[in-house]
Order: C-alpha cells, then sequence, then structure tokens
C-alpha cells in the first residue's frame, strides 16, 4: 500500500528538497530548503547544508560563530504562516475548527470558494487524504497561482485529490453529492442557492467571515432559504502563557479576532426547518423585517 501524499515527507532523517525551520536561542524561527553544496548563513556565521542531510530530525547544528539552532521540519501551522501570500491566509487557529466543526473527515468531497494563498486548502487535503475530492475555487487567477505553488511545494507536487477552478463558485459549480463546503469569500450569502443544490442531506456549509455585518447578512440569508438547520456562529482566541519557574503567567500578547466562523447542515428535500423559539430584544429586527421569526419566535 502506498503513502499518502506528502507523508514520505514528515518523517526519516532530512533529505535534499526537505524544508527545515531552524530555531535559535531566542526562539525566532528560519525556514529554507535543504540543497547539496550550499551553505546557510545567518547575522551569527553559517554552516553548510550538507551537515544536516541524512541527520535525524531533531538535530542541533552550530555555525561558525558558535551559536546552536534546533532544525526540525516545519509543522503545517509554521508553513502556512510562513509561506508567500497572495491573499491573507486562514490562520491555523481557525483552520483547525474548520476541521473539527465541519467535521471534514478521510475521503469527504469537499467544495471551497475562496482559495486565498492555500493556506486552508493544505489542510483540507490532508485531512481529506488522496480518496477524498477538494475543489477549490478563486476569483483571481494570481491568488489561484500562488495557492498552487504553496500546496504543491507543501506535499512535494500535485495533489491526487485536488482540482483548482479560476471563476466564481456560483457560475462554475458543477459538483453533485458534496459531503461540506467551506465559504471564504466576502459575500458568502450570493452562493447559498448553489451550495444547497450541491449538498448532499446532511452535509454542512461552512462560512468564514471577518465581520458583524456579513455575518448577520450570511446567518439571515441562510434561515431565508429554507433548507438548513439553524445557523450556529463563534470565534476563536489563543491566549499563551509564560512558564518560568514558578513565573506562571498569561503572555502580553494574544491571538485575538481574525474572523467569525458559522455552520449549517442541509436537511432533506422538501423538508422544513423546525421554528426555533427565541425572543430576540426589541429592535434586533427593523419595522419592516418579514422574514423568518418576524413575531419573535411566537409562532403567531
Amino acid at each position: 500500500m502506498s503513502e499518502p501524499t506528502g507523508a514520505a515527507r514528515r518523517r526519516g532523517p532530512f533529505k535534499v528538497g526537505d524544508q527545515v525551520q531552524l530555531t535559535d536561542p531566542k526562539g525566532r524561527h528560519y525556514t529554507f530548503t535543504l540543497e547539496a553544496g550550499k551553505n546557510f548563513h545567518t547575522h551569527k556565521g553559517s554552516f553548510p547544508h550538507d551537515e544536516l542531510i541524512g541527520a535525524p530530525e531533531g538535530s542541533v547544528v552550530r555555525t561558525t560563530g558558535n551559536v546552536a539552532y534546533l532544525a526540525l521540519r516545519p509543522l503545517l501551522p509554521d508553513y502556512v504562516l510562513s509561506m508567500p501570500r497572495g491573499a491573507a491566509v486562514v490562520y491555523p487557529k481557525d483552520a483547525g475548527q474548520i476541521l473539527a466543526f465541519a467535521d471534514i473527515f478521510p475521503g469527504a468531497r469537499v467544495v471551497e470558494a475562496g482559495v486565498g494563498s492555500g493556506s486552508l486548502s493544505s489542510f483540507l487535503l490532508r485531512a481529506i487524504g488522496d480518496q477524498g475530492m477538494l475543489h477549490s475555487y478563486e476569483r483571481r487567477e494570481d491568488f489561484a497561482d500562488i495557492a498552487r505553488q504553496n500546496v504543491e511545494r507543501y506535499f512535494g507536487g500535485p495533489h491526487p485529490a485536488w482540482q483548482l477552478t479560476v471563476g466564481d463558485l456560483q457560475d462554475n459549480l458543477s459538483d453533485t453529492e458534496v459531503d461540506r463546503v467551506i465559504l471564504d469569500m466576502l459575500a458568502p450569502w450570493e452562493c447559498l442557492e448553489a451550495v444547497s443544490k450541491a449538498l448532499v442531506p446532511g452535509g454542512i456549509v461552512c462560512c468564514y467571515v471577518a465581520t458583524t455585518t456579513q455575518l448577520a447578512r450570511t446567518v439571515e440569508s441562510i434561515r431565508e432559504i429554507g433548507c438548513f438547520n439553524e445557523p450556529t456562529a463563534w470565534e476563536t482566541m489563543i491566549r499563551n502563557w509564560h512558564i518560568e519557574g514558578l513565573a506562571v503567567r498569561p503572555d502580553h500578547r494574544m491571538i485575538g479576532h481574525t474572523g467569525f466562523l458559522l455552520t449549517a447542515r442541509r436537511l432533506a428535500d422538501g423538508v422544513e426547518p423546525p421554528m426555533r423559539r427565541r425572543r430576540p430584544a426589541k429592535g434586533a429586527y427593523g419595522e419592516d423585517y418579514e422574514g423568518p421569526n418576524a413575531d419573535g419566535g411566537t409562532g403567531r
């Protein structure tokens, strides 16, 4: 049985063509690709690449200035934060939430709109594996080119489960029997009609938006289309901790708001979502609002 795409690049001794992440004594990272006969230069001296080729991961090398660097392969979260960018990337904290709460599984058929720089595509491809399907749509050809290069650099070549189309999802979507749809775009509500036709019953649409106005409009559009259950929305924040002996405290910096996530599940054809009883604050909807729950969830 052959190894999954990219797996051989994640284990064993360092080889020519591998990416290496060096960590200096202050915790700073430096990433480069191993080439025979080349030297890695820093302001603290240099060392030959050949010193790492054939060495086990987790080795320590010293520069000509006698500074020690720890050598490891970069993790995918490290890679996406350092790779060339066209558009902004989906941060690892949000990609992890998407993989978990959109329930991305091996062999899943996934559609992605808004490929950006290829960050989320890389996470999705690793989760679905060679037997899955990821069809990514990107409006801008220059972004698509950068994303393709980044994904192929990470996996060591084209991924057999990936198809990349330049164009709008709502105009080009031809996939059917799709398990999951991920929308990372300015106006995801424009795609909901096409998405609802592509998703299987029980399938999940997951939207990643930056602002509260986008979030509100997307949620109301999902409610209005009438073939999804009640959407769930949230955001995540990460705060690291400083631990040095008895000095244990939260770091002064944290990864705060990057975007909102929301998910909803496709209902069976012909089924209307049960009315959710909720009592919004007075004035939450304008006087002219006539959409779902215009009566405040009283059913009258």
